[in-house]
């Protein structure tokens, strides 16, 4: 294809995006309402930053109208799809603090809490943002106990615990690789008792006999005796939480080579 013919059609092609974007830019002198429209296609073309800067600038120049309630809410919307939690977050409380009386305002507390969910990292980083979460999804349920949203917000809740059991867990796993098996059985017992209605609750639990039997097996004879008896006393826990726990099989042969020992030390 002739190059000399591309070139004018490519320079028109950016012309025309260039035009759009100059028609949707909000200019000084613009009204508050020819601003929110200029903003709402932007939005609608899901230019969401763009929007975001331009219903920013309808508050500027509408506080205190009935279009600023509605630009906070775009404001908030805008940045969440743009995937700017962060700013999202701060919006949508923004929004529930000026607008209290607003029928929105349960969803703009739900989302604030979403926001937190998608900041939310990997279980092994810091879970600052899980925590707060959590904080969120119980204040909104306790709101509001009746809304339609309770019901993902307890799901949420659950997701988020189930996130911080695995982090505790896997602090148990690390200090039993390194062989520090009393710390070991420390974050395993901190799983079970701070996230017994999670998965992690039963495995943490075979885990903890598993320190406590190495524990005992390290230790100086003095004291092995009492450490086996941490192996009976985590297999009897775990028989009356976990009856039918998939790694039972595995506990029970802990407490019958611990048992055997006390005997043996016991003779």
């Amino acid at each position: 294809m002739n190059r000399n013919f591309l070139l004018p059609t490519v320079i028109t092609a950016i012309l025309v995006v260039a035009g759009c974007a100059n028609k949707n830019a909000i200019r000084p002198g613009d009204t508050a309402d020819v601003a929110f429209q200029k903003a709402k296609t932007l939005y609608e073309r899901g230019r969401y930053l763009d929007a975001a800067r331009g219903f920013d600038t309808v508050l500027g120049i509408s506080r205190g109208s009935a279009l600023a309630q509605e630009s906070q809410w775009m404001l908030a919307d805008s940045y969440f799809k743009a995937r700017d939690y962060l700013m999202a977050s701060a919006e949508y409380r923004r929004y529930a603090e000026t607008f209290p009386r607003s029928e929105r305002r349960p969803e703009a507390e739900f989302q604030e809490g979403l926001c937190y969910v998608r900041l939310s990292p990997r279980y092994n980083l810091d879970q600052r943002d899980t925590y707060r979460a959590i904080e969120s999804m119980q204040l909104f349920i306790a709101r509001y106990p009746s809304h339609e949203r309770t019901v993902d917000a307890a799901r949420i809740i659950d997701q988020m615990r189930d996130k911080l059991a695995r982090k505790q867990f896997s602090a148990g796993e690390m200090y039993l690789r390194i062989q520090a098996f009393e710390a070991a059985a420390i974050y395993f017992g901190l799983t079970i008792d701070q996230y017994p209605e999670t998965a992690w609750a039963e495995r943490a639990l075979a885990k903890q006999a598993q320190a406590y039997f190495l524990f005992a097996e390290r230790s100086v004879a003095t004291r092995q005796a009492e450490r086996y008896r941490l192996v009976v006393g985590t297999y009897e826990k775990y028989v009356q939480l976990f009856p039918r726990g998939e790694n039972r099989a595995e506990v029970e042969q802990l407490v019958d080579q611990a048992r055997e020992a006390l005997r043996r030390i016991q003779a």
